[in-house]
Order: structure tokens, then sequence, then C-alpha cells
């Protein structure tokens, strides 16, 4: 039986994986991930909810309010060594996206606020890049949207490279409680690619009473959905994973619990 975190991906067609928060069951995250050819084109009105515009793949004009933002985007996978191309757009916007080449976006939203906010190409220079962890816990991050970038409301974006043999959100940890600063609130998305391709990966979801306890074997383009409760991720053999991660929730800043069981990793060695 396949787990109710886990939205599977459509193998053709223009539209990946669509998650709303109807069907996620929670109040903030959206996500959507698409195909768009050469040439063709995607129209995405924003309505009452800010956008973070990923170029996964590919190259793309983006058209928000008669200016055209082009050339957006150089990779041909996300798993190159560069950060991707975005924007963010607030609320009240119709965007229209047309495909210089066959590009993959993704489309990560949340409600807005009623501050004025400006729509902003956020240049890859500018992103953060980490590695994290040491060992066989070690990952790669690139913060496209972090809490202490002032451009948006509520939404939260990042991107992570686990290798082969990796684990990944690990030691596992949750942010489903708002008791700052201890933790934050924030519901979240994965959206998982595989190299080779034809690779899998598992995530669990768990909470310390076991109340949800989810395993989740994920493929190329799957979305799991963590409303809340821990989240590791491991990349079997093989397999490199990359994630892209979409967090929102009541505020917008992410501090995050470590399970007190595995915690002492940490501090061994």
């Amino acid at each position: 039986m396949v787990s109710p975190l886990l939205v599977k991906a459509a193998a053709s067609g223009r539209e990946i994986v669509n998650v709303t928060p109807e069907r996620a069951g929670w109040t903030h995250v959206g996500f959507r991930a698409v195909r768009i050819e050469a040439g063709a084109t995607e129209t995405v009105a924003t309505s009452a909810r800010e956008l973070c515009l990923v170029v996964l793949t590919g190259t793309v004009d983006v058209t928000v309010d008669g200016i055209t933002y082009t050339q957006l985007g150089q990779r041909l996978s996300v798993f190159e060594e560069r950060s991707p191309a975005a924007v963010y757009v607030p609320a009240g916007k119709e965007v229209m996206l047309r495909a210089v080449v066959n590009a993959e976006v993704a489309l990560c939203t949340a409600p807005s606020d009623d501050q004025a906010r400006a729509v902003r190409v956020i240049d890859p220079a500018s992103m953060r890049r980490s590695v994290r962890g040491q060992g066989t816990n070690t990952r790669y991050v690139c913060d496209i949207l972090p809490h202490d970038d002032p451009t948006a409301a509520h939404l939260l974006v990042v991107e992570v490279i686990t290798p082969a043999s990796h684990s990944s959100s690990y030691p596992p940890h949750k942010h489903d409680l708002e008791q700052p600063p201890l933790e934050t609130q924030l519901e979240e998305t994965y959206y998982h690619r595989l190299n080779p391709p034809q690779g899998f990966a598992f995530q669990r979801v768990y909470t310390d009473d076991r109340s949800l306890d989810e395993a989740c074997a994920v493929e190329n383009h799957d979305v799991v959905m963590v409303p809340r409760g821990y989240h590791p991720v491991v990349a079997p053999h093989g397999y490199d994973l990359y994630y892209l991660n979409v967090m929102a929730g009541p505020n917008r800043f992410w501090v995050f619990k470590n399970d007190p069981a595995h915690e002492w990793m940490l501090k061994a060695g």
C-alpha cells in the first residue's frame, strides 16, 4: 500500500506532481512541478498566495506585470554543482513562463500577508551554498529562499544533494510545534530526484508517540509530504539523491528539534 504521505509522479505530460494544501490536509505549503517543452508556455495566477518559481533544469523566460526576465536557468541536471535560477512573485500577479529549451520548473507557494512585496529575480550567485554533516551524513545545501531573507511572507525554499550511501535530514529532526526559540511549526514537502533516474531512496516520517509512522520508497520526481514529525532520508548505494524542500508555517522562522534518541551522534567523535 502506498503511504498517504507519498505523491507519485506522472510519468508523462505537463504536470509531474501537484500538492495543494487541500490535498495535503494542511494550511500553508503548495507545490507543483511541471515539464514545459521548448517554445511552450505556462500561465500561473498567484491569487492570494506568494510564489517562488525555481528553474530546476532548462531555460525559461518569465513575464510578470509586462516585464520579461529572459534566459533564466542554465542547468541540464539538478545534480550539477551550480545554483538554480529562481523568481519570487507576490500575491495578485499573473506569471507567464515560456520555455526557451525543454525545462522543468517547480512552483512553490504559501499564503501571502498584507505587506507590499515586489517581484524579485533571485540571483543564483547570491544563494548561500554549504556542506552539512560529516562522513556518510554529509550533504550539500543551496539556500534559495532562506528564513533570513526578508523577501517572502511565509515561504522557505532550499535544495539538497545527498550522495549515494549517505543519509540526510539526519539525525532525524522535526519542526511541528510553534514554541520559539526552541522549535517552530513548518509544513514541508520533499521533491525527490535520483541519479541515475531509475533509482530509489527511502524517507521515514514519524512522531514521538508513533501516531504517525510512515516509511516511503521514493522514486524519481516523487513528493513526500511532511505534516509533522521527524523525517530522515537515506540514499542507497549507487544512486545520488536530490530534493527540493518547500516549507511554510504561521511564522517564517526555521528552528528544528532533533530526535533525542539519536542526538548522541552529533556529540560522538
